[in-house]
């Protein structure tokens, strides 16, 4: 029989480290963001101060930033998991992870505006499931902030005021407007999931899972490899910079992926993620036990 509390107890390690540690490919983007800003400037200021944040919160054991985001979590489960099992273990360990501090009371009902002060509510967490060849479940954790959330957009092509086509460059134009017209307001440097296709809802789903790559791995096909590169060289030419303070530095990266559409429409979503990319996996054996962190 499984034993819920080993796996309660570890997700729980995944929200915490999660919430109190960056990954270390986004720390060393900002690093070297830093060392190409002019000392002295805002720019360089607030990447100092990013940095900074981002040391005590781990010396300390605490968030990261106060807004500890929508929880996503993607697993892929050998075929015959318990699936309902592991959705209420997750629930318990959010519920622990918020009574310990490592998660704000930040689930708030739509309707009456009071907080669900355990982090459990309809739709909170996010659970996404998958069935895989792996013994093991493979549990990856994506912290959404509001404040990034809000400033992420989905377009339709044509768009006439953008003069975008339904093309390569109609998407490139979609992806600029985007960044220019979030300015610092999702905490820049920030950086981009992207979609092209889809419909509305499975565009915002896929966008945002492009979060889960290295921030320095390229998409293996060659012409979106390049759209994100050219997006990554443009976004620094608009000058927005740290916060929107101004600088080089208004995006650490750029992911994009392509799915299927209708021929009536051509969505392009564009989902902004802060400074602050919180994400972190980990492979769990078939009693819970911690197999290797991803």
């Amino acid at each position: 029989m499984i034993r819920s509390a080993h796996w309660v107890k570890n997700l729980r390690e995944l929200i915490r480290r999660t919430s109190t540690d960056i990954p270390a490919d986004v720390e060393l983007a900002l690093r070297r963001a830093y060392r190409k800003e002019t000392r002295g400037s805002h720019a360089a200021w607030i990447l100092a101060t990013i940095l900074e944040n981002i040391e005590l919160a781990r010396k300390k054991n605490v968030p990261i930033c106060q807004d500890t985001g929508t929880l996503i979590f993607y697993f892929c489960v050998p075929v015959g998991f318990d699936t309902n099992a592991l959705a209420a273990w997750t629930r318990e360990a959010v519920a622990a992870a918020t009574q310990d501090g490592f998660l704000r009371q930040n689930t708030i009902d739509a309707i009456t505006g009071e907080s669900f002060g355990t982090n459990i509510a309809p739709s909170s967490p996010v659970l996404c499931f998958q069935q895989g060849a792996r013994k093991t479940v493979d549990v990856r954790l994506l912290m959404k902030g509001g404040g990034s959330e809000n400033v992420s957009r989905q377009y339709s092509l044509p768009d006439a005021e953008l003069k975008a086509e339904r093309d390569i460059e109609g998407v490139r134009k979609c992806i600029l407007d985007a960044i220019w017209r979030a300015q610092g307001n999702g905490c820049a440097p920030g950086i981009l999931g992207v979609c092209i296709g889809g419909d509305r809802t499975t565009g915002y789903c896929h966008a945002k899972e492009q979060f889960l790559r290295k921030l320095n791995d390229k998409s293996e096909v060659k012409v979106l490899a390049k759209l994100e590169e050219s997006i990554l060289k443009d976004s620094k030419k608009l000058g927005i910079g740290p916060m929107g303070l101004g600088g080089q530095t208004t995006l650490l990266g750029v992911k994009i992926a392509a799915i299927s559409r209708l021929p009536a429409s051509y969505f392009v979503t564009v989902s902004y993620m802060c400074w602050a990319l919180r994400r972190r996996g980990v492979l769990l054996g078939p009693e819970g036990g911690i197999h290797r962190w991803l």
